[in-house]
């Protein structure tokens, strides 16, 4: 039985200025963005190891190792909780990957969010703030 199953939305950005680059290679942003009620679909089973799989019709190219930042966030999530209890997490890719829509960073949020809820209980911003602002900007399915 899956752990929890959510959406992964969209985003469309209305404003969008890239302000510099920060040391990780990734770029500031000042960007005014909306949430679309369309997304990429997240399922997550109890497992031994954490593991990923991508599938649907933008699965092509999405990489399964840990370049993904599904498996970033699960990992920086597992660290941050000091647990090595895994999942299986299933990726349904319906937004095309590197298109400027939020989708990596959408699953990642979304995966968090899955996880943060197995066993009953969220885990809190302040308890990993590393990782928890790829959560904020994901909202329940």
């Amino acid at each position: 039985m899956a752990l929890d199953k959510g959406l992964a939305p969209a985003k469309i950005n209305f404003a969008l200025h890239v302000t510099g680059l920060r040391a990780g290679g990734y770029h500031l942003l000042d960007s005014l963005v909306a949430f679309a009620g369309v997304g990429d679909q997240l399922t997550a089973l109890p497992a031994t190891d954490l593991t990923l799989e991508v599938t649907g019709p933008f699965s092509s190219g999405v990489p399964v190792d840990e370049s993904n930042t599904v498996l970033r966030a699960a990992r920086a999530l597992q660290a941050a909780r000091g647990v090595t209890q895994g999942a299986r997490i299933k990726l349904t890719k319906t937004l095309p990957h590197a298109a400027g829509i939020g989708s990596g960073s959408s699953d990642a949020a979304a995966a968090l969010r899955l996880l943060s809820q197995s066993g009953g209980s969220r885990i809190s911003p302040p308890a990993t703030p590393r990782c928890w602002s790829w959560a904020r900007m994901c909202r329940s399915a």
